[in-house]
């Protein structure tokens, strides 16, 4: 098993952000945009709302 890199990481995100948001209600629409080349902001972002760190939020959308 090997972990998404950073683009596969991102291009899953667009698929599963639904879910996350259902799954930590506190997260908004606004909170899972994220403009060029800031995913890791937003992943920053995330992390303050779910109190998760970055490497879990990645886990997460990796087994989604």
């Amino acid at each position: 098993y090997k972990a998404m890199n950073s683009d596969q990481l991102e291009g899953k995100w667009k698929q599963v952000k639904g879910k996350f948001k259902e799954e930590y209600g506190d997260v908004t629409e606004d909170d899972t945009k994220h403009a060029e080349g800031k995913f890791d902001q937003m992943l920053g972002k995330l992390q303050e709302k779910t109190g998760k760190t970055k490497e879990e939020i990645k886990d997460w959308i990796d087994k989604q």
